[in-house]
């Protein structure tokens, strides 16, 4: 059965780090480029990190610098480093392929609160 399923979402303050983590089964991960997404109150649902079979990495200018995205293909994990979170960072993280994302695909997510 495919699924990802991820975990790591926490309540922590401005500043401080949190990192993500991401179990794909080996369908959705194995030679797919991976993303971490993630949907605030009242927004769209973004794209911040991706990372392809190979390792190459794309962040969204509001993450640069914050968060480093990596995978473990032995483990068809994918993981979400951030840190010196801050408020505007608050929202469920969602991990996909970016194939499945694309058509509308999702599994529960993750809450992540940065407070003040």
């Amino acid at each position: 059965q495919e699924q990802l399923v991820e975990s790591g979402g926490d309540l922590v303050q401005a500043g401080g780090s949190l990192r993500l983590s991401c179990v794909a089964s080996r369908r959705i991960f194995t030679g797919n480029t991976m993303g971490w997404y993630r949907q605030a109150p009242g927004k769209e649902r973004e794209q911040v990190a991706r990372i392809t079979h190979l390792g190459g990495t794309n962040y969204a200018d509001s993450v640069k610098g914050r968060f480093t995205i990596s995978r473990d293909n032995a483990k068809n994990t994918v993981y979400l480093q951030m840190n010196n979170l801050k408020p505007e960072d608050t929202a469920v993280y969602y991990c996909n392929a970016l194939h499945i994302a694309r058509a509308g695909s999702w599994a529960r997510g993750t809450q992540v609160t940065v407070s003040q």
